[in-house]
């Protein structure tokens, strides 16, 4: 078997969860920036896929298949192609100017913030390399959760209406 990079370019951002949740939250600027280390380095992390991705074949690369659950068929699948190879690469070159636009304008709750925006980005990368539908759905309905989050806490003068609307 071969390194599952599917695997690591769509859980990395949960080790940059982990490690916001042990700062303290009056370090504002630690936060910001711990958020932006990890998404930087989630981007570089992905980067290899161009290089190793082989324009040639129609197939599915980089795939990772795992029993999940036997008795229904469920499993761990994962892989991209030539569509799904780009929106990766699209998503975390995002993501960190996602945490640096709003690294003056988030005032309150920043460590919450960034934290809903690494789980964000762990739950698109997942729905955007899944083959399997119950996998695609796990990570579709846990991007509701923070986007969620980030509506009704941080958005505009209608956020929590916006909020009951988006759910």
């Amino acid at each position: 078997m071969s390194f599952p990079i599917i695997s690591l370019v769509t859980f990395f951002p949960i080790f940059g969860v982990l490690i916001l949740l042990m700062i303290d939250k009056e370090s504002e600027d630690i936060l910001r920036g711990t958020a932006v280390a990890f998404t930087v380095i989630e981007f570089f992390i992905s980067l290899p896929l161009i290089f190793y991705f082989n324009n040639v074949t129609h197939n599915m690369q980089f795939v990772e298949l795992i029993p999940w659950v036997k008795s229904f068929g469920i499993n761990y699948h994962m892989g991209i192609d030539g569509i799904s190879l780009w929106l990766v690469i699209l998503t975390t070159f995002l993501t960190p100017i996602c945490v640096l636009s709003s690294w003056s304008y988030i005032q309150k709750y920043v460590k919450e913030y960034m934290v809903c925006l690494l789980l964000l980005e762990t739950a698109m990368l997942g729905a955007l390399v899944s083959l399997d539908l119950i996998l695609f759905y796990v990570f579709w309905e846990l991007m509701l959760i923070p986007m969620y989050l980030l509506i009704g806490v941080w958005g505009g003068p209608q956020k929590i209406y916006a909020a009951v609307k988006f759910f």
